[in-house]
């Protein structure tokens, strides 16, 4: 492989980039508007025995070096780490002191100093890791990275194309339409309540739960259910306040003859009808604001706990949530910033799964991390840059935890698996197949597979009914 080193990691990613021009797709108007949240259609998925399931996404936006999240700790493995990734001790590198690391059971890996949480979730088997995952219209070969443009993502190494694609899954086109919308589009109709989406967003509109037909309910992370601004909020109002709501209730209750204006206004009435429903349910929910810590994060998957919590209430057996943590393009400062950050996913993670099994519902609930890609292995003076492959970690009881799943490559820059950019690996593990197993998991049928992720053949039997990794139960 040694013809490749002349390449410069600058050249990569500019063939990378340039392959995704002109493919851009753009949604019809009426699409975007959303202005319509239509019952999805019944599917093949069938609900077994009145069982409520929850996937909730954490979305690590700006691009995680989880390279330093989940680190090798056998001798020889650690030395490729610490030469690849430079000495931090001497102000040369990035790398994790040996001894500072957090060794998980029954493995040859430990985890950042930290992340104690994710330590005690991991040996608890109630957590694992997906090793070098990301972003693949096929499987690739270090050869045809380098050779075969087409196969490679749009946007390789961009954010906002990354981010997309780990949101849809669809790595050789740009869609505004994500996987989580479109099992909302198939299983909608497995849930009572046709007012409130199955897509709950702790992070308002986002890709990953947009669908055809279906787009996500937003909560504030303090608050709960947003209802319209100063509607029909005071306990005893004046003459002008009680003015303004029978005003908007008579707008609101008003029927109106022209088929856009009614279509409008039935929104609009839905989403009060449900802000009141899910306000008085949320009101009779757990407080448990002492298992969790004072910061967004875990303000966020306190809701989403409370939410679950009122689940019969609502009369859901299916939900989705998204939780979006950003702030991880670290191009400077790395190890200072996840010192902080990954002590907050951390104590996070373990306080929401805690916060699950207490509600009793943690064999319900699988908890998966994502980020657009990983970054260098090499270092940039201060921080890491844009790359590919990365780890991430999936939480809860229906979870084969205490294990890494996938294929953790060598660390070497020589490798088979590091491009020959600077650190920059090659995903052994495809999105699609990390997505797929969450799916079938939460009652997808493998024939409805290909229509959430057009890729999925290219890496296992999508009519098998096997799980494509093995990190579910």
């Amino acid at each position: 492989m040694s013809h490749h080193h002349d390449k410069s990691r600058r050249k990569f990613i500019g063939q990378a980039s340039c392959a995704a021009l002109g493919s851009t797709t753009l949604l019809s108007t009426l699409t975007n508007l959303k202005f319509i949240n239509a019952a999805a259609a019944a599917n093949s998925s069938t609900l077994v025995n009145g069982d409520y399931k929850a996937m909730v996404c954490i979305l690590l936006s700006g691009g995680s070096d989880s390279h330093n999240m989940l680190i090798p700790t056998e001798s020889g493995q650690y030395a490729q780490y610490a030469a690849t990734r430079g000495d931090s001790t001497t102000a040369s590198g990035v790398s994790i002191p040996r001894d500072q690391i957090l060794q998980l059971n029954n493995s040859d890996y430990g985890v950042h100093p930290s992340m104690s949480g994710i330590q005690r979730l991991y040996n608890q088997n109630k957590l694992s890791f997906i090793s070098n995952i990301g972003t693949l219209i096929q499987p690739l070969t270090k050869d045809e990275v380098w050779n075969n443009e087409q196969l490679l993502p749009l946007g390789l190494f961009s954010h906002s194309d990354q981010v997309q694609q780990w949101q849809t899954s669809v790595p050789h086109d740009r869609s505004n339409i994500g996987w989580g919308g479109k099992i909302a589009d198939l299983m909608g109709d497995m849930n009572d309540n046709d007012k409130i989406s199955l897509n709950i967003s702790l992070a308002g509109t986002n890709v990953f739960q947009t669908g055809t037909s279906s787009v996500e309910y937003s909560l504030d992370s303090q608050n709960g259910a947003i209802g319209i601004s100063d509607y029909k909020t005071e306990v005893n109002p004046e003459q002008f306040e009680s003015a303004r709501n029978k005003a908007i209730d008579n707008i609101i209750d008003a029927q109106y003859a022209d088929v856009f204006k009614r279509t409008y206004i039935d929104a609009v009435k839905v989403s009060r009808d449900a802000q009141k429903e899910f306000s008085e349910a949320l009101e009779a929910a757990p407080d448990l604001s002492a298992v969790f810590s004072n910061n967004e994060l875990a303000d966020q998957l306190e809701m989403i706990a409370r939410s679950i919590a009122i689940r019969e209430s609502l009369g859901m057996k299916r939900q989705i949530f998204f939780v979006e943590y950003g702030g991880w393009d670290h191009h400077d400062e790395l190890l200072n910033s996840q010192n902080v950050m990954l002590s907050i996913l951390s104590s996070a993670m373990e306080e929401f799964q805690t916060a699950l099994d207490s509600l009793g519902v943690g064999d319900c609930v699988t908890t998966f991390t994502c980020s657009e890609f990983g970054r260098t292995l090499t270092w940039n003076g201060n921080g890491t840059d844009h790359a590919w492959g990365g780890n991430v970690m999936v939480m809860g009881g229906p979870v084969v935890g205490g294990q890494i799943h996938g294929t953790y490559p060598s660390l070497e820059l020589e490798s088979e698996w590091e491009a020959g950019g600077g650190g920059i690996m090659i995903p052994t593990t495809s999105c699609d197949e990390y997505f797929a197993e969450l799916a079938q998991w939460f009652g997808v049928q493998p024939s409805e597979l290909t229509t959430l992720f057009p890729n999925a053949g290219n890496f296992f039997d999508t009519q098998s009914g096997e799980a494509p990794i093995g990190f579910m139960g």
